[in-house]
């Protein structure tokens, strides 16, 4: 059974109560819980609580809370992937493994390549998105849910990436400096950052990859251009291949 995610309101000293329909349908009559069943609740900030189930009822199920701690699965390093838009549904996709790597947050980017332009329908499809995100974290249990943000043009990205410790932007024309290279040179450069968790900002380009204009614009910004090895992967595939050299580079 995954864990569940509620909001800090819905916890008590004793107790807590689950209230959102989705959750408590799919607990009461999809699982099928009983009283006495564990379950893993999360507050989504900080806090994990191993319970028991002690009412179900129509609209809510009330949870006995057994322990708490802190949120052991969240990996130390933040990562903030920008990833280009690509076509059709492949966003949910780097989106659902992005989120079971790790991410903590993902932002869509219009880029001049991208094919998928603004419609002005950005909200709605974030919420779709965050949803996606949600039962991945649900499903992978991880103490927090990664927020997916509304999508942006490329220039509204840059004032928000020069705040992250690190800018990893792999690009298919760089062929001497590696993402090893990189990060093994910030754990040099930066060792209680390495050490406590490193802010990092990852980016990736749409199926046409970026413009020359564009990788320039993130060289000035401070971005490390590094390849990810002599293959040209797909864009669904670099965030999550980036993402995971990233996590076992500084997590393992």
């Amino acid at each position: 059974m995954g864990k569940i995610f509620v909001n800090p309101s819905d916890i008590g000293d004793a107790t807590i109560v689950i209230t959102e329909p989705g959750d408590v349908h799919h607990l009461s009559r999809v699982l099928r819980v009983k009283c006495g069943d564990s379950l893993e609740i999360s507050d989504g900030v900080k806090w994990e609580y191993a319970t028991k189930i002690e009412e179900i009822e129509k609209d809510r199920i009330v949870c006995r809370i057994e322990d708490r701690q802190a949120h052991a699965r969240e990996p130390k390093t933040r990562v903030t992937l920008y990833q280009g838009f690509p076509k059709a549904t492949k966003l949910d996709s780097i989106i659902q493994k992005c989120v079971e790597l790790g991410a903590e947050k993902i932002v869509p980017v219009y880029t001049d390549r991208s094919v998928v332009t603004d419609t002005g329908k950005g909200e709605k499809k974030a919420g779709r998105w965050q949803k996606i995100a949600d039962e991945a974290s649900t499903q992978c249990r991880r103490g927090k849910r990664p927020n997916i943000a509304v999508p942006v043009k490329l220039n509204e990205i840059f004032n928000s990436i020069v705040k992250h410790k690190l800018i990893i932007m792999p690009y298919e024309s760089e062929e001497g400096r590696t993402l090893k290279d990189a990060l093994a040179d910030f754990r040099k450069n930066h060792p209680e950052d390495a050490e406590k968790g490193a802010d990092i900002a990852l980016i990736i380009g749409p199926e046409g990859g970026f413009s020359d204009k564009e990788v320039e614009h993130f060289r000035e910004a401070g971005a490390e251009v590094v390849t990810l090895g002599k293959t040209i992967l797909r864009t669904e595939t670099a965030g999550p291949a980036a993402l995971a050299m990233i996590m076992y580079e500084l997590e393992l």
